[in-house]
């Protein structure tokens, strides 16, 4: 049986170039509109079946529409993991459609071996009133989810609520959690737009990360945990979807785009950050357990 690869970029909508950071590439363009922004069920395990024998531990896709193929990506673990998501958004919404780039945490958090799930870095209106209607109330109040957003970016409210973490002190409260996982081991998801604007396009609103700041996050983790799987998504793609449904709500909850993009270069060069520092002692032949 030939050995499975380090990584792999699922190509299913051109977001990133064929080759990108040496990657083996699998064209799966023709799942792109059955599967952006929310997905049929039956769909989603036809899809696993087809791609499950040439996945790697690390996971490279396109645009954030995608998001809920983490969900798929986290339940082919067996072990208990805690999942680490960066993300301008929570994803925690409870409405339907099921599989959905927008509820796909709730997804996670059902699997017997997901111990907690955290998002870092959101910065967008779903924290606030009307939208805190729809998260997931439970997983917040028992612990289950966790959810470190921007004070800057939220009413007094809810950075009262949250406990809102600032450009200040966000790097302390950060070291503190990856200490607090103690060896364990983590499913790191990365949605590219946490970064700013600057530095990478995406369908979505841009958060107030940097790259670099999110690679030395990524080391931190690596020192302090075992990354047994990660994913990296958020780049822009232009949409296409199979579905009448999908196009309509879709158009209705993205935000409007603005009018400067960053630079193909920029973008690159963010991914190459992350990915770097998310990999490269794997790269190097040695273990990420610290």
């Amino acid at each position: 049986m030939p050995e499975k690869p380090l990584g792999v970029h699922l190509d299913l909508d051109g977001a990133w170039e064929r080759g990108i950071l040496g990657l083996p590439c699998v064209n799966l363009r023709e799942w792109g509109p059955r599967l952006r922004y929310f997905a049929r069920k039956d769909d989603l395990d036809e899809f696993v079946r087809q791609i499950e024998p040439g996945l790697g531990r690390f996971v490279l896709y396109g645009s954030g529409d995608f998001h809920h193929l983490s969900a798929l990506l986290i339940r082919r673990l067996s072990a208990p993991v805690t999942v680490i998501s960066f993300d301008n958004h929570p994803d925690w919404d409870v409405r339907p459609p099921r599989w959905s780039c927008g509820g796909w945490i709730n997804r996670a958090l059902e699997f017997g071996n997901v111990k907690r799930a955290a998002v870092w870095g959101c910065g967008n209106f779903e924290l606030g009133f009307p939208s805190i209607v729809f998260a997931n109330h439970r997983a917040l109040r028992t612990g289950r989810l966790e959810v470190h957003a921007w004070a800057e970016r939220q009413a007094s409210r809810t950075r009262r609520r949250f406990n809102c973490m600032t450009r200040e002190n966000w790097r302390a409260r950060f070291t503190r959690f990856v200490q607090e996982l103690n060896g364990g081991e983590v499913y790191v998801t990365i949605d590219l737009d946490c970064l700013r604007a600057e530095e990478v396009h995406s369908n979505w609103e841009n958060g107030l990360f940097s790259a670099g700041e999110l690679a030395r996050a990524l080391l931190e983790i690596r020192h302090s945990a075992r990354i047994v799987g990660a994913d990296v998504c958020g780049a822009y793609s232009r949409p296409a979807y199979a579905r009448w449904s999908q196009r309509v709500i879709a158009y209705f909850d993205h935000p409007p785009l603005p009018g400067a993009w960053a630079s193909a270069q920029a973008c690159r060069a963010s991914l190459e950050a992350i990915w770097k520092a998310l990999t490269s002692d794997m790269i190097d032949g040695r273990s990420s357990a610290r």
